[in-house]
Order: C-alpha cells, then structure tokens, then sequence
C-alpha cells in the first residue's frame, strides 16, 4: 500500500523560518524547551443530525458516570432510554470445581504428548467451571434502566421545520430544537454532574405552548406508579437463586412554569405551560442499602435549585475533565455536514473532513468521563449505556481485551483519576481468585480467567475453547501498572502492589518446563478465542505456552521487581522472578514464514483473519517489541498483521490501529482509523469482518461495543505522541494527510508529563513539557534524540 507510507522526514539542515521547520526554543530556567500556545478548538465539537433518531444507535448519548440518558429527539413522540451503571442482575456465586485441580497432571500429560485435543476434551469436562457459567440467570447481565416516554401535544398538528438534534461534547449537553406554525421548541438534555440527577428541560418561543404526557416502564422487573406529583418506577431483578436480586427506584418530577400539571392513570400531563423542567433521580441497592432515602434526596437537593445554577454547575465539573486536552488537526468543507452525513463522505474523501479524527479522538474522552466515576464502576461493553434488558454478551467484563481496551486512552488523554474504577474492580477479583487459584492449579496467588462481573466472577468459562484462558489477570495488571507509569504515585503503587504480587505468585506456582525447549511455561495454555490444527487434522485451542502468557509473564514479573524495589520490600521473592525470568520464552518467536507466532508450537491456523490478535500483546499495550528497540521482532509483528487484514469488528480494527501506530506506519494506522470510521446500521452479532461506527459515532461491532470508541482514540493519541519505549516521541506515527499543521495540547507521557506542541509541514515547530518536579527527559523530536529539562 505505497499511498499509505510514512513519509514524515526530519527537519531541514538549515530552517529559516518557522514555516520550514524552525522550533522556537526558551532558554532561562531551562524547564520549557520550548513554548506553545494552544487555545481550545475554535470550532464547535459535537455531533448533530438534522431529523430525529431512527433507531437506538442514533441517539444521543449523555452520562455522568453513573446515570445515562439517550433521547432520540421525536417531535410527537420520544422514547428516552435511562441507564444506571449499576444495575446488574445476578448474584456472586462459587462456581469453582474444587476437584479440578487433580486433573491438572493428565491435561498436562496430554499436551507433552501432543495430544492437545485429548487435553482440551478432558478440560471440558472436569477443568471448566461448574454450572452454566455466563449462560446463566445467577452470572447476572448489565441491564436498561428505563425507557420514559414522552408524548407531546401541538395545536394544529405537528408538520415541523428547521429541526436539529446536537450534542455538545465540551458542555455535555444535548438539545432537540424545531419549529411548528412559527413557533421555536427547545429541548435541552443533560445528566449532571452536580445533583446526580438527569435533567431535562422543554421550552418554546411562545408561552402557554408546552403540553405533554410522561410515562415511565421497563420491560420486566418494574412497576411505575403516581403518586401526587411523583411519578415512580420500582423493580427487584432476578439474582439466580431466588429471584431477590438487585432493587432499584427511580423518581420523576415535573416542574411546570405556567400551565397546568396533573396525573392521569401511570402518567404525568401537563398543559399549556411555558415551560418544563422533568427530574429523574436514580438509585439501585448495589452497594447502597439506603437507595430510596438517596434517590428521594438526590431529588430534594435537585428541587432547591434553579435551573441555571444545575446547568452551570454541571459544565463547570465537567469541563474540569473534558477541558484538559486540545486538539486540533485541521479543517474541511465536509465539516459542516450532520454527522451521519459526515461519516458518510469520510471514506471516500477523509482530505475534505481532517477534523473528524480530532472529534472522534474528543469523543471517546466524553464517553471515558460519561461512563465512569471514581468510586464506582469501570465502563462495560457498553459504557453505561443499553436499550435492552439482555445486553449483548451481558454487557460484562471481558478480560481478554475488552475491559482493558476500555482504559487504553484515560492515561493519555489526561483523564488518569477515571483508571481507579478498575483497580478497585480488579481488588475486589483477588480474594475469589485465590479460591480459582487453589480450585484449578493447587497455586499460590489468584488468578481470573476470561470473564467477570460485578460478583467477582473468576473461574473458567464454561468451555475449554475459550474460558480457560489464564492470562486476564496478568493483562489487568498491565492497566493498573500503567497508571503508575504515568502518574509516579508511589502511594497508589503501595496499595496495588499486592494485587501485582498475587498475580505473578500465580504464574511463577504454574510454571512448567517445556520437555522440548526447556523453557517455563505455562500448562494448560491458550491464545484467547483462537484455535489451530493438529497435525491429526483436529482443531483445538488449548496448548501449551501461548505467545500472550509468556509476554504477560514476563512483563508482570519485571513490573513487580521494580515494585518490590521501590518499595523496599520482598527481595527473595525478587531475585525468584529475575531467576524465572532468564528460563521463559522470549518476548517473541519468529516462525518459518516471517511471522510472529502465536504459539509455542507453530500450528496452522484455523482463521488466518481471526479478530483476536493476541501475540502481540507485547507490541500494545507492552513496550516489549518496539520499532526501534527489537526491530526483527517488530517486522515480525508487521508480517502477523498484513496476514491478519484491515477489517474486522471495531474493536479489532482499533486494536490493529493501536498496533501500526506503534510500527511507526502513520499512514497505515490511518487507513485502519479510516476503516473504523465507516458508518454502519447492522446490530447483528458479529465476529468477523464488518465493524465501523453508527451514526452517532458508538462504535459497532456489531452491535454496539464501546471498546473500538476507546482503543481508536488511544490509536489516535499514539499517532501522535508515544512515551513506551524510554523516551517521549512526537509524531512518531502522523500519517500524511495530518501533516501540513496541527496542534496539541494536554496529552499525558509516562513519568507524570503533560505535553503541548504544534507543527507545520509534518515537522514539529514549537513543544512544551511540563512535570510537577524538575527532571531530565528524553525526547524525540523531528528524528533526533536529546534531553531536556522539564518543570512546572
């Protein structure tokens, strides 16, 4: 694909002016090597579309981290989906099988014969957990709140003009505005960030012109009522055991300005006023035993004030998040069309739209501090978002990629507080992973396999071809360690550390010498989800020593030496990791054709394309195959990678995004951001080629599954700056069509860095890196390596 090569070159010998290529340098206290000025984006950043919703993806999306809220805008009729982060069906459970352990010898047996079908049949039956795992009523689902509808009433019908829908991304803030017989309607939609409610607020040019109806239901485990001026809905879900499971409450008040309001059967009506304000207050009893007294006072504190002041306080929070990071990468006429029809023009034409990068990029920020909080829960498949009550793959937590592609972007994209949800969920994995440990491997430590759930779920799926995949501990240990990496809190590495030690006591206690090669490894093994072929013609899954364990490993045991380091702390245990360290695999084994493999063995696969690309973990998110550092193996990854292709669901195509970027191959990291970008409908459940985004830009699968939102923008932030490989690196993957100007400023490198810089013609002109404390850096910058000084 020449048209895609990385041509960004270095800086002209003798650069006369800036627009050759001239950096503009401060001296003095030598803390800024140079200065940048970077305002906020000009131009507005939202999504807009010029008709209502047809279908859920269309929708606008808002969220302050525990409730959500997607209108879609209808004029006579609109339906509102409410979510609650928290709303789970399901109970915790043990579904350990506390014999499996005994079988351990056998499978192990098996698979040293190279009788891997045998092994893998065997695990079926006695080595997965017990019951029907996430097939069943007690593993529990991520669930729709609520779906309030709203019926509008107009005097001399509905025939509507000038209609426009919009969701600002730097106020979080939706509106809905039209106009019926010379009259302006204006909706304006948000869930706060100061009374934890969701507002919204209905309004026209004329008074007495406001008249609806307003009902509230879910489809199962919810019953609405009014009582006075309350309208309520109230459900208990189903726990798997004895259907006594969640509670959850949710209030609705009306406050009309003018008019009249009154109660009719389950539903609120009001007429002729000029204006209304409908609150909704949420709560469920996860972790909450007093959630009727929390939803009644989130309510009350809702009421006192006026509606100027909520608004104002929920931008001010908001934009202590959103507004920390800029980004500007150009303009285009396209940028002036809706959404849909942006996306529709991109593929074909993404020189007329260079700005639509830079708001998918801000988007997924939105969605990172919509769809969490600190004290609460990590973003699942779907953020916080559904419109249904059985969500796709139960809108759990997959920890084979998923729940980590969630986190790629926070650190970056200078959100770092929103990683501590996970840490919290992965603490609270270790005390039933420690019974996983002893249950299947007699080990030391915890482990967790490829799934959980808010429950604490830990055991193996419930089929050997992919629930027995051990390396989901490990890769969550990645993102918490990250989060050190960025911020240098030696407090937060204190408190993680023991998580990070009962995860490598596990795999250092599992470890087996491979008869063949000698080396340490793990057994039983597998590449998750992925299968090959025996030579017998069989397909199987499970092996021995798959490419993705013997990375995790090696960097989980090389992040927790330097813990243990700087904490003073656990030296025997230290020098037994460095010991097992020498005897693993390498970070990568190169096969016969050029490729990197996936296994220890170099099996025929059964899926050339397969949408998991597991073995190169330690290209993204490790820093163990770099471009520069391990370059054989990074050309190995690029060969894995044009065997695999371009397509895929979203998530996939993000992760092979983040995968080019790290190649230091701009324009091919592009054609895959490119290739995400194409607008879809479909919300069938796929697992092959097809991904792209809805019209409001959720990225799709399909169906919707946020981690291609997440793992594009982190994509797009490794384009432009990378930090992994010991040295801060600006441009390091700008593809063509970035390079004539741009600007950045906030991104997050490792070592607590905060970076601004702008460029012109792919050369960089001018850069800032701040640090809360004096320190050298190095950086990369226009192909040359050199230290700089940084400070406050």
């Amino acid at each position: 694909m020449d048209q895609y090569r990385n041509t960004c070159g270095t800086p002209p010998a003798r650069p006369e002016s800036r627009k050759s290529g001239r950096m503009k340098v401060i001296t003095g206290l030598a803390l800024l090597c140079c200065a940048v000025k970077v305002s906020a984006q000009d131009r507005p950043l939202q999504l807009w579309f010029d008709k209502p919703a047809a279908q859920w993806e269309e929708t606008l999306p808002l969220g302050n981290g525990r409730l959500g809220m997607t209108p879609d805008g209808g004029v006579e009729k609109e339906k509102i989906v409410l979510n609650d982060i928290t709303l789970w069906s399901g109970s915790p459970q043990d579904a350990n099988n506390y014999e499996a352990y005994k079988h351990l010898p056998e499978i192990r047996r098996l698979l040293s014969a190279g009788r891997n079908d045998d092994a893998q049949r065997l695990i079926d039956k006695n080595f997965v957990c017990l019951g029907p795992g996430s097939g069943g009523p007690q593993w529990g689902c991520f669930q729709m709140l609520a779906d309030l509808d709203i019926a509008y009433a107009y005097e001399n019908g509905a025939a509507y003009t000038n209609y426009r829908r919009r969701l600002s991304l730097d106020s979080a803030i939706a509106t809905t505005s039209f106009q019926i017989n010379d009259i302006q309607y204006v909706r304006e939609y948000f869930t706060s960030f100061g009374d934890d409610v969701s507002i919204i607020r209905l309004s026209a040019s004329e008074k007495g012109k406001i008249s609806f109806s307003l009902g509230i239901s879910r489809p199962e485990k919810g019953t609405s009522a009014v009582s006075g001026q309350v309208l309520t809905l109230a459900g208990q879900l189903d726990n798997g055991t004895d259907g006594k499971g969640m509670q959850h409450l949710t209030e609705v008040r009306v406050i009309n300005t003018g008019g009249t309001q009154f109660s009719q059967g389950k539903e609120l009506v009001v007429e002729g006023a000029d204006e209304a304000l409908i609150i909704i207050s949420t709560a469920t009893d996860f972790r909450e035993p007093g959630y009727r007294q929390l939803a009644a006072k989130n309510m009350q504190a809702a009421l006192r004030q006026h509606y100027s002041a909520q608004r104002a306080s929920h931008v001010r929070n908001f934009r202590k998040l959103f507004g920390r990071v800029a980004v500007d990468l150009g303009t285009g006429p396209a940028e002036s069309l809706t959404t849909d029809k942006r996306l529709a023009a991109y593929y074909q034409h993404p020189e007329e739209d260079r700005s639509l990068p830079a708001l998918f990029l801000q988007f997924g920020r939105y969605l990172s501090i919509s769809s969490t909080r600190v004290g609460l829960l990590p973003p699942n498949l779907q953020g916080l978002w559904a419109n249904q009550v059985r969500t796709p793959w139960n809108g759990d937590y997959h920890l084979d990629v998923n729940v980590q592609m969630n986190h790629w972007p926070v650190e970056m994209a200078n959100l770092s507080e929103l990683n501590l949800p996970l840490t919290e969920l992965v603490r609270g994995l270790v005390k039933p992973g420690e019974r996983t440990a002893k249950a299947y491997y007699n080990a030391e430590g915890w482990v967790a396999h490829v799934i959980t759930n808010v429950w604490g779920f830990t055991e193996p799926g419930e089929s050997a071809s992919w629930g027995v995949t051990k390396s989901g501990s490990g890769w969550l240990c990645n993102n918490l360690w990250e989060h050190y990496a960025y911020t240098n809190d030696i407090a937060y590495l204190e408190s993680i550390y023991p998580i990070l030690k009962g995860s490598a006591q596990f795999y250092k206690s599992i470890l087996v010498k491979d008869e063949r090669t000698g080396w340490l490894v793990t057994s039983p093994s597998s590449s998750p989800e992925n299968s090959f072929l025996l030579p017998n013609g069989n397909h199987a899954s499970i092996c021995t020593g798959a490419t993705i364990d013997n990375q995790i490993i090696r960097e989980l045991f090389t992040n927790v030496i330097i813990a243990a380091e700087r904490l003073k702390t656990d030296k025997a245990l230290a020098d037994t990791l460095r010991a097992q360290l020498q005897q693993l695999p390498p970070a990568g084994i190169i096969a016969p054709d050029g490729r990197l493999q996936e296994w220890l063995e170099d099996y025929k696969e059964t899926d050339p394309q397969h949408r998991h690309i597991s073995h190169l973990y330690g290209l993204y998110p490790a820093n163990l195959i770099t471009a520069n550092g391990t370059p054989e193996l990074a050309a190995a990854a690029k060969k894995s990678l044009e065997v695999r292709g371009d397509d895929g669901p979203s998530w996939a195509i993000a992760y092979k995004q983040l995968f080019w970027a790290r190649l230091l191959d701009g324009n091919r990291a592009f054609k895959l951001l490119r290739e995400l970008l194409k607008p879809t409908l479909r919300t069938d459940i796929n697992y092959g080629a097809g991904g792209g985004v809805y019209p409001n830009l959720f990225s799709a699968g399909p169906p919707f599954q946020i981690d291609g939102n997440f793992g594009a923008a982190a994509g797009i932030m490794e384009m432009l700056m990378q930090s992994h490989a010991g040295y801060v690196e600006l441009l390091p993957a700008v593809p063509d069509l970035w390079k004539p100007a741009g600007k950045v400023k906030g991104l997050k490198a490792r070592g607590n860095l905060t970076v601004d810089f702008e460029w012109e013609n792919g050369i960089v002109t001018q850069y800032k890196i701040t640090s809360p404390h004096r320190k050298k850096v190095k950086l990369k910058v226009n192909g040359q390596l050199k230290t700089v000084v940084a400070g406050k």
